[in-house]
């Protein structure tokens, strides 16, 4: 593996923070794992359209309230605000296990936690997203957020799988217990972190300027279609944890069957997200690529006739949707206004997460109604919708035209400058943004891209 693969390593706050953030991740799905099946095989009697509701109440939180956690982002101290955030999702972690190993969880309760969650990740997610920025400096960013997707969905391979084990062996309610221990390395690492070698923010003053990352978003086109794109996967393609325990469930296995298929999926996330730390920057085409590929592997996927075939596509699938959204969030980072990041990031977040409300229930009642595999169909039509989203706009953005040393090829053009947001519509903090070329070094034969002014 290349070393240009690893190189934010070389910041000590980020080696901190991978490590906190690598056991965090794998207690955070185990818990996904054990509430997803309590929901499906303990609170109910397989009704997928249950598991439907609860995840559109834990990822309702962030798209009601994306002005607000945004603006918290880049108001208030980050590392600070992520400690609070990590402590209360530690502590609803352990009353879940309590109630469950009390045996007195019923399904309103549950509900109700699954929005609690929600709440707290809801102004969890926009910080932990742009508190990457503020540990190394812009030029790394890309790398840094595709090491943290590795990190991710390295938890991914192992968290699901030991889930479904504990689960059978001693009972889901000790699964929330281990998330809450793992939540302490997040903390720790957080303590551990040298606050004078972090990357000093960007001035951000005034009172009022919630619809500030509403208003540069809506000038960025490019922008808007990688949002567009995002909306549609997060809605209706990535409802993973209805479709891997409904086919489990199909092919005749248990808990443990059901969390190694979430494991397998992770193979091919983990993958995805080291193809993207591999490259110096993130490019929109790769988000509309990672697109397509995640309909055809979904669309495969739907048509599997045993449980190991099924498993196999699944590592298609996580590259694919790891690819375009490990993308599609490097390119937000390392494009954005830093004085605006944290509300970009949380409309990107809110727009990814906020999808799940609208999708969730629908492919829920699909898989209910139709059976798993229309659910995975209609995840793979919502995926070739986005892919043809991304298409349409390089065709009419003029990026896309005909070779000129080949007959019948097409280039690509992503040379073309991008419009943004002009300043009078900014308020007065951001007043006086221009368009000036990126820092970075143009390859060969390449013309500077513009970007907004930090």
């Amino acid at each position: 593996m290349s070393s240009a693969m690893f190189r934010s390593f070389s910041v000590f706050n980020y080696r901190v923070w991978f490590i906190g953030a690598l056991v965090s991740n794998v207690g955070a799905w185990m818990q996904a794992t054990a509430l997803s099946w309590v929901v499906l095989t303990g609170l109910t009697d397989n009704d997928a359209g249950a598991m439907g509701v609860t995840m559109a109440l834990q990822f309702a939180p962030p798209l009601l309230l994306v002005g607000v956690t945004g603006w918290v982002a880049d108001r208030f101290d980050r590392r600070r605000l992520l400690m609070i955030t990590q402590s209360s999702l530690l502590l609803v972690g352990l009353v879940i296990g309590i109630l469950l190993l009390a045996g007195v969880m019923t399904l309103p309760l549950m509900y109700a936690f699954a929005f609690g969650l929600g709440l707290i990740s809801a102004f969890d997610n926009p910080a932990r997203q742009a508190f990457v920025s503020d540990i190394v400096a812009r030029e790394i960013a890309a790398n840094a957020v595709a090491l943290n997707a590795a990190s991710f969905n390295g938890a991914r391979m192992i968290g699901p799988a030991v889930a479904g084990v504990v689960i059978v062996a001693v009972g889901t309610g000790w699964v929330f217990f281990i998330n809450a221990l793992t939540f302490l390395a997040m903390i720790v690492a957080l303590v551990l972190i040298r606050p004078a070698e972090l990357i000093p923010r960007a001035a951000s003053t005034g009172a009022a300027r919630l619809a500030d990352g509403f208003r540069y978003v809506r000038g960025r086109p490019d922008l808007m279609v990688a949002f567009a794109m995002v909306f549609l996967l997060g809605a209706f393609g990535m409802n993973f944890p209805i479709f891997a325990s409904t086919m489990a469930i199909e092919f005749g296995r248990d808990a443990d069957g059901y969390g190694l298929l979430s494991s397998i999926l992770a193979i091919g996330s983990l993958a995805g997200a080291l193809m993207a730390a591999r490259r110096d920057r993130a490019r929109i085409r790769v988000v509309i690529f990672g697109a397509g590929l995640f309909a055809v592997a979904a669309a495969v996927s739907a048509f599997m006739p045993t449980y190991w075939l099924y498993a196999v596509t699944l590592m298609f699938t996580g590259f694919a949707v790891v690819t375009t959204l490990t993308t599609a969030n490097g390119y937000v980072q390392t494009t954005t206004d830093p004085a605006l990041r944290g509300r970009v990031l949380a409309l990107y977040m809110a727009i990814l997460m906020g999808g799940t409300p609208i999708g969730a229930p629908i492919v829920g009642w699909v898989a209910d109604e139709f059976g798993p595999r229309a659910a995975i169909g209609l995840g793979a039509i919502a995926a070739l919708a986005a892919f043809g989203v991304g298409v349409t706009w390089m065709l009419v953005s003029g990026r896309v035209h005909r070779s000129s040393s080949r007959r019948f090829a097409l280039a690509l053009d992503e040379t073309r400058p991008i419009s943004v947001v002009s300043p009078e519509e900014f308020s007065d903090e951001v007043a006086g943004t221009t368009a000036i070329p990126l820092p970075d070094a143009p390859e060969p034969g390449e013309r500077p891209r513009t970007r907004p002014a930090h």
